[in-house]
């Protein structure tokens, strides 16, 4: 399946999609599966991409989950990680590789709809395998979680504006923040950090933070997923229900099937990659 690239989306009919893949290198497997769940609109996206660049097997990861329609979410699934591998210091420096490439690809959303009165914005929650280098990157409440040694570790931070350090951002920046049903940065949105939403954008950045794990024989999986399982499934419960699921995709559906279950409102997206170097570790 080596160099294919998923498809993102819904089929037409509204119903779940889910696929996976395995690196030509046989080092991870991958899985994803998404859905519109209770909702009449699909603003969740997601791409699986395996790449070669400077000789190595890259693979590249994500979910985003749009707000204010869909239009965010597709523009930073279709160019994120293109602007990423195109970067001059993706292997030499791959932390601020992706801190320049999460900005550029903001800016470049921003100017193409800058004719259009219209305000759309995108979480991200990114996964880049390079060598046996794992680079987390996020904005906004999309989250990632990987299993190390049979625990369950979140590898990003929820970006919520009602947090010490994003509320003192914020009103640093001039902003706000209040109650209306939820924490919101200006009384609108429930994120404080995101691509687009050019309205708050001076308080609502898309400066990702980014965490590094070293792949080895410890860490097993990693889990991407939209807001929708996260609201309703905890991590620790997310790395339970799949840790004996071998198939990737498997495991993906069945964290989507159970947010549903449990009566999640929102799109449910994940993303599970499986890292296929200590397996037989955990005879």
């Amino acid at each position: 399946m080596g160099y294919l690239n998923s498809i993102a989306g819904i089929q037409a009919d509204g119903s779940p999609v889910s696929g996976g893949g395995l690196s030509q290198n046989g080092k991870f497997s991958y899985g994803y599966a998404s859905s519109p769940g209770k909702r009449a609109s699909m603003e969740d996206f997601y791409e699986t991409r395996i790449d070669g660049v400077d000789g190595e097997i890259v693979g590249l990861f994500g979910v985003f989950d749009g707000h204010g329609g869909a239009r965010a979410a597709e523009y930073v699934k279709q160019n994120l990680f293109s602007n990423l591998i195109r970067h001059p210091k993706f292997i030499s420096d791959t932390k601020s590789a992706i801190a320049d490439a999460y900005n550029h690809t903001d800016s470049e959303f921003l100017k193409s709809e800058n004719n259009q009165n219209r305000d759309a914005g995108s979480t991200a929650s990114t996964a880049v395998l390079v060598g046996d280098r794992l680079l987390v990157a996020n904005v906004g409440d999309s989250r990632a979680v990987i299993c190390r040694g049979g625990n369950a570790i979140a590898v990003s931070r929820d970006h919520k504006p009602d947090q010490t350090d994003e509320r003192q951002r914020i009103e640093d920046a001039g902003g706000f923040v209040m109650w209306a049903g939820t924490w919101r940065v200006g009384g609108v949105l429930a994120v404080s950090r995101a691509f687009g939403d050019r309205l708050l954008k001076q308080y609502v950045v898309a400066d990702p933070e980014i965490q590094e794990e070293v792949v080895d024989g410890s860490l097993e999986f990693l889990i991407l997923a939209s807001d929708g399982l996260w609201d309703v499934v905890s991590n620790e419960e997310a790395v339970a229900m799949i840790k004996p699921i071998e198939d990737p995709e498997q495991a993906a559906k069945k964290l989507m099937e159970e947010a549903y279950q449990r009566g999640s409102a929102d799109n449910i997206t994940c993303v599970v990659v499986r890292f296929l170097g200590g397996q037989d570790k955990n005879v």
